[in-house]
């Protein structure tokens, strides 16, 4: 069951009809109250969700979606009239799987819908585990991340970031392979992205953080020796 939360009536039909005649299960909703109420009775299998909503916004919904632990996995992709590359951060890092940008194509938008699902699917079925470099431990049953023994609070992307690099150690990562890993796009138009989220990990993580090198003109590695091309150390 997918769930459409768009206040624009012309845009949730549309969506709601494109995914029907692809075999897909689809209710939609108006506003956040409606779609809660929907979700306490049955939890969905993905959500379409739109920023701009009469009651609470797309973002304050998402936020809540991943504090409750019945729907922290469920997936959503975020639909909004801003294009500007803050408002797609904001987004991802509050937890969003994937977004589109209004206007898009229906062909598009059912090839998200595929891609977000099957992710999700592959996800499901990969156990739960727990992850250390040196001094970080992470730990995917509970989301935490710890330096010394001491919690890190995190963004939903920065945790994803930092759990890409943990589980490839001492191995050089290119820019298009973390995206693709962490953002699920190849376009390194968006690779200021990784800069961000890596500059604001390192912070959050302390002296610990210094392990995150980066490579020129290639991309970064997780190290406790350096790298040889490295401007950072």
């Amino acid at each position: 069951m997918i769930y459409i939360v768009e206040d624009d009536a012309s845009i949730r039909e549309l969506e709601q009809y494109a995914l029907q005649t692809n075999s897909y299960t689809a209710k939609g909703f108006a506003d956040g109250a409606s779609f809660w109420a929907a979700v306490y009775e049955a939890v969905p299998d993905l959500v379409i969700l739109d920023v701009m909503l009469p009651d609470e916004d797309g973002y304050q919904i998402l936020g809540k979606l991943r504090e409750n632990a019945a729907t922290r996995n469920v997936p959503v992709i975020m639909v909004t009239a801003k294009t500007s590359e803050i408002d797609v951060v904001k987004g991802l890092d509050k937890g969003a799987d994937d977004y589109l940008c209004k206007p898009f194509g229906i062909m598009e938008f059912i090839s998200r819908v595929k891609a977000v699902l099957r992710r999700a699917q592959s996800t499901a079925v990969t156990p739960p585990s727990s992850l250390r470099f040196g001094t970080i431990a992470l730990d995917d049953l509970t989301r935490t991340v710890t330096v010394e023994g001491e919690p890190v609070e995190l963004t939903f992307k920065e945790y994803a970031l930092l759990h890409f690099f943990l589980e490839h150690p001492e191995e050089v990562l290119a820019r298009e392979r973390i995206m693709k890993a962490v953002w699920d796009t190849d376009d390194l138009l968006e690779s200021r992205t990784i800069d961000m989220h890596v500059r604001t990990l390192r912070q959050k993580l302390g002296d610990a953080g210094e392990a995150i090198r980066t490579v020129r003109k290639v991309g970064y590695k997780l190290s406790a020796r350096g790298t040889e091309n490295s401007d950072e150390t």
